[in-house]
Formats: structure tokens, C-alpha cells, sequence
């Protein structure tokens, strides 16, 4: 043989033997040191089914469980196994058509991969469940999986406790290393969400072995690699939800706030947002068409105005000029102002609709008779204080104040979505006016009564009569007052609402005056028609501007005077005079706090007023928002047809008017329909021309 075909033969063999060397070292690897076909084989072996915990109990002050669990089925498949599974009767169950099973079955291999199991149709009506489990021999690849969800007994406080939602792949994405899976549910909103990683507990697993046709034939390994569920820990709030239900109640037909904090210890009694929604809605089957629904609703049901929303505060901030004033040593409690019936000191009048005899002649009456000059005039003397360079360098000063007592700040509560609202800063009027040296006191005066570009959440209103009430300091508001089985750990969320926060070096005497001025306006004063049986207060109305409308109410209180254990802040929109709509919703729930109950006349009156309509015609006309054309005519087919079942002459007139082009502005009918006395408080000529001192 040449030396030629001797090499080449050499290089074969070679060849074969790497060959021979990779196949065998390959197998080598896969059957002793790799898992993956080990896995994959276990899998088509054995059955994983995840045991979801259930969820830590909310209870409220009195240990009575607010929020709860209950158990209800999801349908799960596997879309590898998923074959020769009788579609036409299991979309005949669950109410689909053959092209949406088609595409739920894409859906869960993009989301989960085809061998791992995913929702297929979540949380079954009892009935569904029932005929889907006599009928589960029929869809191979598919189970009924058991879920613990939330239920309310007391069907309230939805703003507060929040909802829970599937997790999706951008959530996965965020929180991968926190152990969530596809199917997991999560808190989306309030409590749930704050304290998620408190709630949720810890997922088990059970394992099944499989035969060849993929039937379960018992435990694997005797349960050896089972792991049991955790629940959840509990959470122990301060909440009243008997004053929450009542809250619930008087602002039932109404849009607006209401908010009570302990100002001894910044714990929230009472959290409404109006118009609400029942929680168990947003639980079960209906969840996602009741969300939607929700979701396009003008009237925002979802929207937590006790933190989100922003008003002026009107004549409820004037105790907050008058502690400014006093602790800069500006003015005395002595201190009077003439007014005439307005501030003429800058060219335009600021109205007031007091003129002479005295009203103003020192803190306490002008608090009591809510006197815009006096206010605007000891504003006007704070921004231009002559302690500082320039009335700009005032203006920040007197900002600083605001930020300290709350305003214009995040308080930090224990609820998503928190917003600061707004103390505009001397950027703002700098554009507003042109530059830094051409604006002064006299271009913000009504800053002075709570007006101009001043908002604030009712949150904050709340928390400002706390510090009055409490001489200078507040707790960050919060619900949770402790969880079950507190640990170390568990001070990154309570800790901060255990601090307390001194305001400023104000001194107790400053504050005595301010609150003597209070309780004469519960006496003499814009809300001496308001009472509290058995109880001496202080509060303050307030009517805030509103340029869409009719002028939002406004009412703060807190109470006993001398020991106050409760502070309140109600905002009604649309209502007018704050003594007239608001004060009576604040009154009754410090009735029922102080007292555990109402007196029968009050019970008639809450039924009264719960039953008045305030919420303007512009907003319940057009009750979903013009952008979702498909819902509106279902609701008009809807509409139409109940019309002519119940008489054939029955005519529908389509709802032409779009409030988000112009939402409650005056003219549009929202306002004819308003009471214009409360049915409770029938308040005087003299009494509605007190409380219009409130601009």
C-alpha cells in the first residue's frame, strides 16, 4: 500500500473514532450527569399541581373580618395533552365560539409554553363548575383547579381594600425573582397591593403519577416531594367599618370624600371614595366585564378621591393663615380687620359677604363668620413680611409652612397612588406673570382663602385637623395598626407610622386660639346648625370654587374639642355651601364614633339624605365615556328592548350630549335638578349668606 493510501486510511479512521468518541460521550452526559430528559420524562410521568395558599384576613378595630377568602375553580390546560379534546361541547359550556378556544390555546403556549399548565377560563360560576366537572373525561389536558379568591362580607371599603388580578408576562418580567408564575394572582390596588408579600402566603405543590394515557393514578413517591401551602398573614387595621358603611351610605347619589384619621395615633377610621362599587364584583366570573364597565364609567368608580383627587380647600385652609400669621408674630388673636363687604387693599375686590358690625374684629369671629378680607389681608401681610428680602422670598417661607403642615406633599400613606396635590412654587408664577419681579402679593391674594392654584387631597385636610388638634404633630395616616405574627422584618411597613412628626416649634398658645375659633364656628358660626349630640367639636366650612359647576362643599372637624380622638374631612362635588352637604355626612360619623350609634331621629335623617341626588345630570346622561362606541349601543339595544317588551308604544331618545367635551358646565341641566337645602339641615337665608362667606 502506497504511503498515500496509508495516510488517507489513517485520517477515516480517525474520523470515526472522534465520532464514535463525541456519540458516546454525549450519551454519557445525558444519561448519567443530564437532567433534561429526565425532566422532560417525569413530566409526561408526573402530574404538578400547584396548592395555592390562602390569602391573609383583613380585619377591621374590632377584629371583625373585612375582607375574607372563599374557594372558587379555574380551568386549566396543558396544550401539549390537550388532544382529541371534545371542543364543541366544552365551548358550549363555557359560552365561546370554536376560533376563541383556538385562540386561547395559542394564547397559553405564548404565555406558558405548550407543556406547562396555564388558566384556560378563570374563577367558574358554581353552575359552570358543575357541568364542566361531570363532563372532564371529555377534554383530555384540561383540570379543575381550586383557587382561593377574596369575598367581602360587609360589601364596603373598596377603594381601601383593593382587588387582586392575574399576573401577565410584563409583571414576570418585573418581579422574576419573587417566585410568581403564570396563573398566580396578585394585589393590584389598596391594601392587597401595599402589603402583597405580607398577604399572599406561599404556593405548595402535590405531584401525581401518570399513566400512558396521561390518567392520574395516585401520589408520586408517596408524596415525598409534596410541599404544603402557606397562608398568607393577616392584617389588623384600624378601621370602623361601621362608620365606613355609614359614610358609605350618606354619600350614596353623590361624588366626593370622606376621610376620619385618630389624630392620637394617624390611624384612618374611615376611608370613602363616591361613587364606589360593590368589591365582590370584581371576584368572581363577571370580574372582567364588570371592570370594564367600571373602567369606562365617567363618574370613575375606580378612582380613590380621598388621595387622587384635588380641590381647592377653600375656607377650610383659613386656620392654617391664622397659625402662619400668629407663630410669625404678624398679628395677635386680638388682631381685627374692618371689612365692608370685601378686600379692596390691591384694586380688585375680594368679596365678602359680611359688611361691619364687628365680624372681624379679632381671630376667633373672623374664623367663626369665615371673613375673606381678614384672611386675605393677614396672607397679603406674610409674603410681604419685611423679615425678608422681597415678597418672592416671603412667598417661599410662607410655602414652607404649607409643606410642613402636609400640603402640597405626599403624606405617605399605606395605599398606591398617593398624590401630593399642589402648592404651586414661585416657578409657577414666574411664568404665570411674566418674571420674578413682576408678580407680588397682591397678584395671589386668594391663595389667602384657599383658592388660586392651592389643592389638596381630602386626605390632607384630614391630617391638617389632626395637627390642629393635636397642638403641632401628626402620625403618618395609615390602616394597618399591626400584622399577625410581626416580625423584624415587618418594620419596613410599620415603622414609619409609628413616628411621630413634629410640625414646627409653633407654640400651644397659638394654637388654643385657633382652636376657640373653631368652636365658635360650630357655636355661633357657618356650621351652628350642625349638631353633635353630647359633643362639643371644632370644624370649618368650605366652599371650593368650581369652574365646570355648581361649587364643591367642603367641611373639616375634629372632636371631642378638649380630647380629640377623631378628625374629619368631607368634600361633596357639585353641592354648594359646605355647612349644607358636607358638614352633615362629617357630623354623623363623629356621632357614630363617639357614641357607637346614632340617635333614631339621626337615623331617619341619614336615610334621607343618602336618598338626595347630587351628582350632575352631565356625568349620569353619558355614563360611559363617548370612545367606547360598542358598549354604548349594547346599552341602547338594551334599552330598546326593555322599552318595547313593557309597552309597544315606548320610545328611546338617544343621549346626545358628550360631558367630556364639556364636563358640568353650568347651562348643560346638571345644575336644575339639585336640591338646593338639605333635608336635614333647612338652612335660613341668614344661614346660607354666613356660610357664601366661603368663597
Amino acid at each position: 500500500m502506497s504511503v498515500y493510501n496509508q495516510s488517507r486510511s489513517r485520517v477515516i479512521q480517525i474520523i470515526f473514532v472522534t465520532v464514535f468518541v463525541i456519540i458516546t460521550g454525549q450519551l454519557i452526559n445525558l444519561q448519567v450527569f443530564s437532567s433534561k430528559y429526565k425532566i422532560m420524562a417525569d413530566n409526561n410521568a408526573i402530574y404538578r399541581k400547584v396548592l395555592y395558599p390562602d390569602r391573609g384576613i383583613i380585619f377591621d378595630i374590632k377584629k371583625r373580618a373585612i375582607l375574607e377568602n372563599t374557594i372558587m375553580f379555574d380551568l386549566v390546560v396543558t396544550p401539549s395533552e390537550a388532544k382529541a379534546v371534545d371542543t364543541f361541547t366544552l365551548c358550549k359550556l363555557l359560552q365561546i365560539d370554536t376560533a376563541e378556544y383556538k385562540k386561547r390555546i395559542l394564547d397559553a403556549k405564548f404565555k406558558n409554553t405548550s407543556v406547562k399548565p396555564s388558566v384556560f377560563e378563570a374563577l367558574l360560576n358554581p353552575e359552570t363548575y358543575a357541568k364542566l366537572n361531570e363532563n372532564m373525561y371529555r377534554f383530555p389536558g384540561f383540570v379543575l383547579q381550586e383557587r382561593s379568591v377574596r369575598s367581602y362580607p360587609y360589601n364596603t371599603a373598596a377603594a381601601v381594600l383593593g382587588y387582586l388580578g392575574e399576573v401577565d408576562t410584563s409583571f414576570l418580567r418585573r418581579h422574576r425573582e419573587e417566585g410568581y408564575e403564570m396563573g398566580d394572582y396578585t394585589g393590584l390596588n389598596g391594601l392587597e397591593r401595599t402589603y402583597e408579600k405580607v398577604l399572599m402566603g406561599q404556593r405548595g405543590i402535590k405531584r401525581f403519577i401518570r399513566d400512558n394515557k396521561s390518567r392520574i393514578q395516585g401520589s408520586y413517591e408517596n408524596g415525598l416531594f409534596d410541599t404544603l401551602p402557606i397562608a398568607g398573614r393577616n392584617l389588623y387595621t384600624s378601621i370602623d367599618i361601621e362608620v365606613q358603611q355609614l359614610a358609605e351610605k350618606l354619600l350614596q347619589n353623590k361624588i366626593g370624600s370622606a376621610v376620619a384619621i385618630n389624630p392620637k395615633t394617624g390611624s384612618v377610621i374611615a376611608m370613602v371614595s363616591s361613587p364606589s362599587y360593590n368589591p365582590n364584583s370584581l371576584t368572581g366570573s363577571e370580574r372582567r366585564k364588570n371592570f370594564g364597565r367600571m373602567l369606562m364609567d365617567t363618574a370613575r368608580p375606580l378612582l380613590n378621591r380621598a388621595i387622587k383627587g384635588q380641590y381647592p380647600p377653600g375656607s377650610t385652609f383659613k386656620p392654617l393663615g391664622g397659625l402662619v400669621a400668629l407663630d410669625e408674630g404678624l398679628i395677635t388673636p386680638s388682631y381685627g380687620f374692618a371689612c365692608n363687604g370685601a378686600y379692596y387693599n390691591c384694586g380688585k375686590a375680594v368679596k365678602c359677604t359680611h359688611a361691619g358690625g364687628g365680624h372681624a374684629a379679632n381671630l376667633r369671629l373672623a374664623l367663626a363668620n369665615s371673613c375673606n378680607s381678614y384672611f386675605t389681608h393677614i396672607f397679603r401681610m406674610a409674603v410681604d413680611n419685611p423679615n425678608y428680602s422681597n415678597p418672592q422670598a416671603g412667598y417661599l417661607k410662607w410655602k414652607e409652612y404649607m409643606n410642613a403642615f402636609g400640603l402640597g406633599v405626599p403624606l405617605g400613606v399605606d395605599l398606591p397612588g398617593e398624590v401630593k396635590a399642589s402648592i404651586p412654587d414661585t416657578g409657577r408664577y414666574n411664568r404665570d406673570f411674566g418674571g420674578f419681579a413682576r408678580w407680588k402679593s397682591c397678584n395671589i391674594l386668594t391663595l389667602g382663602i384657599g383658592q388660586d392654584r392651592m389643592t389638596a387631597t381630602p386626605l390632607q385636610l384630614a391630617n391638617l385637623m389632626c395637627i390642629i388638634a393635636n397642638k403641632g404633630y401628626y402620625y403618618t395616616p395609615h390602616f394597618v395598626d399591626s400584622l399577625e405574627n410581626e416580625e423584624i422584618e415587618d418594620t419596613v411597613y410599620l415603622s414609619k407610622f409609628r413616628r411621630k412628626h413634629e410640625v414646627t416649634h409653633i407654640a400651644d398658645s397659638v394654637y388654643q386660639a385657633i382652636n376657640d375659633g373653631l368652636e365658635d364656628v360650630t357655636i355661633y358660626g357657618t356650621a351652628a346648625r350642625i349638631n353633635i349630640p353630647g359633643v362639643k367639636y371644632c370644624a370649618k366650612t368650605g366652599t371650593a370654587q368650581n369652574p365646570h359647576g355648581k361649587n364643591h362643599a367642603v367641611f373639616t372637624a375634629y372632636a371631642p374639642k378638649d380630647n380629640p380622638t377623631i378628625a374629619v374631612a368631607v368634600v361633596v362635588e357639585n353641592s354648594g355651601y359646605g355647612g349644607t352637604w358636607a358638614g352633615p355626612v362629617a357630623a354623623y360619623m363623629i356621632e357614630k364614633y363617639l357614641n357607637d350609634t346614632l340617635t333614631t331621629e339621626n337615623v331617619k335623617k341619614v336615610e334621607a339624605f343618602s336618598k338626595v341626588d347630587l351628582i350632575p345630570a352631565a356625568i349620569k346622561n353619558w355614563y360611559y365615556r363617548k370612545d367606547s362606541l360598542r358598549v354604548v349601543r349594547e346599552r341602547e339595544k338594551e334599552l330598546i328592548e326593555k322599552q318595547e317588551a313593557e309597552a309597544d308604544s315606548a320610545t328611546y331618545v338617544k343621549t346626545t350630549f358628550d360631558p367630556e367635551a364639556e364636563p358640568n358646565k353650568k347651562g348643560s341641566g346638571d345644575n336644575d335638578s339639585i336640591p338646593q337645602k338639605s333635608p336635614m339641615l333647612v338652612p335660613t337665608e341668614k344661614k346660607k349668606k354666613k356660610d357664601s362667606t366661603n368663597p
